[in-house]
């Protein structure tokens, strides 16, 4: 199979021709493993491989909805038998799993077959992936600017044709971020919708795994294959009513629709950034939603620095684990200087202020569920600026938390509310670079928003539209 046809399909697309005898697994991986020597050495996207043992997964008859689909995990939050989840950080340079943990167990019964893991920020901690252990991940549409993070790896190899799918996962926007910035769908589901066994909660409650895709019925696909609870999950939310897969060729109907131009932590953001809400706005509009231009009123400032009181906590807890494993302190030359301040802020939250930081986040998720009593659906720009200059977020330490939020005011909040939100690649800027659209709605609505996706896919279709490299 030749990339110009494989390029042509989305995962569903290629497991049917598997299951039709069209194409075979093994041509599938072979395809995404040329495409990756030629434009890998370019983007930095994938860091690791097991070409040899993928090859050996094409002998096995294919199954599932994605039956000998090439495909790749984050190298982070996913465990993959005898294969290493650095996590982006010299610390787990050496750290191989034992066992797959649940979401990639789910994968591989859906019949994927994982041939490789991609870059992340360390611990996925920013929304850039840089990490000093495997260098920057570079954006396909211009390689002079981010990819997004932290789960830039798996957008880049997405976005540059490796595979058509990948796990990612977020904790801050990071599923969602990388999609705006190149050009893909994004979905974050609903905290307790995807299981993180055998591990427990991510920061708070704040990450949740999925994955990016280029089409929307791929990631509707992807959330049925990996929804289903765990004995002793923290979270728990009821099935979906029928299949994420089914929703996506559904009507949404007449959805009331709350609509804002500006940010959540900046009070302004780039123009280009606020023409892409706007004519977000129009295409529902076109679709026969109705619209409203409102102000968010919460105390985002609030929940920001409660919810960086539990991240630098949870990083202080992940990084004293593993010295009292080893039996030695982690040393200043083994993570980042950005980490190395987060572990030491974490070091210093009392119990009682970690207790006060999850109260206020909760206070916060009831404020915001009041908005969702008179409206359905949220819509934001997923960023506040577009791809920025690979290094401009870290080259002035003093600077950073106000250009963070610069580049992304607005994917936080959802992930302390538990809400799932969208990007949708709707827009693109004058110099060619993609801005995504963020729709959030209620806990746990997941097929609504994928009723409303898959209706702006084929207002806006997006899938044929992909960088050169």
């Amino acid at each position: 199979m030749n990339f110009g046809d494989y390029s042509g399909y989305d995962a569903l697309g290629l497991a049917e021709l598997v299951a039709k005898g069209e194409v075979s697994a093994e041509e599938l991986l072979e395809t995404a493993l040329a495409r990756m020597e030629e434009v890998n050495p370019k983007i930095n996207a994938v860091t690791q491989t097991f070409a040899e043992r993928a090859r050996q997964a094409t002998n096995i008859p294919a199954h599932g909805p994605f039956g000998g689909v090439p495909f790749l995990l984050k190298d982070l939050g996913a465990q993959l038998h005898g294969t290493i989840t650095s996590q982006g950080s010299r610390v787990f340079k050496g750290a191989i799993a034992n066992e797959d943990n649940a979401i990639v167990s789910a994968y591989r019964s859906a019949g994927l077959n994982i041939f490789g893991k991609t870059n992340t920020p360390e611990f996925g901690l920013t929304a850039v992936t840089e990490p000093e252990l495997f260098g920057p991940t570079r954006n396909p549409w211009d390689p002079t600017r981010t990819c997004g993070g932290s789960s830039g790896g798996a957008a880049a190899a997405v976005a540059a044709g490796i595979v058509p799918a990948a796990h990612a996962s977020d904790g801050g926007g990071s599923i969602r971020t990388p999609a705006s910035c190149c050009g893909l769908f994004g979905m974050k589901p609903s905290r307790g919708r995807v299981s993180f066994a055998p591990q427990g909660e991510g920061w708070g409650g704040a990450s949740v795994a999925h994955a990016i895709t280029r089409s929307v019925r791929d990631s509707a696909a992807l959330l049925d294959a990996v929804c289903q609870p765990r004995p002793g999950d923290p979270y728990f939310l009821a099935p979906p009513e029928r299949p994420f897969l089914e929703e996506v060729t559904r009507e949404p109907g007449k959805l009331r629709i709350a609509f804002t131009p500006g940010g959540l932590m900046t009070p302004e953001i780039d123009p280009e950034c606020v023409s892409a809400v706007y004519e977000a706005a129009a295409v529902c509009e076109s679709l026969g939603h109705e619209l409203e231009q409102i102000n968010v009123h919460a105390d985002f400032q609030g929940m920001s620095q409660a919810a960086g009181m539990v991240i630098a906590a949870s990083i202080a807890a992940l990084l004293d684990a593993e010295a009292e494993r080893r039996s030695s302190a982690i040393g200043e030359d083994e993570v980042e200087p950005l980490t190395m301040a987060m572990y030491k802020r974490g070091k210093a939250v009392t119990g009682s202020e970690y207790v006060r930081a999850i109260q206020h986040l909760h206070a916060f998720t009831r404020t915001m569920a009041s908005l969702f009593q008179s409206y359905d659906v949220l819509l934001l720009s997923t960023l506040g600026r577009p791809p920025i200059p690979i290094g401009w977020l870290t080259e002035d330490p003093r600077r950073y938390t106000e250009r963070l939020f610069a580049f992304m005011p607005n994917t936080q909040a959802f992930n302390n509310t538990g809400q799932p939100a969208m990007s949708v690649p709707l827009y693109w800027t004058s110099d060619g670079l993609p801005i995504g659209a963020q729709f959030v709605a209620k806990m746990g609505q997941e097929a609504l928003l994928y009723r409303l996706a898959g209706q702006l896919e084929q207002a806006r279709p997006w899938f044929d539209r992909r960088p050169t490299l």
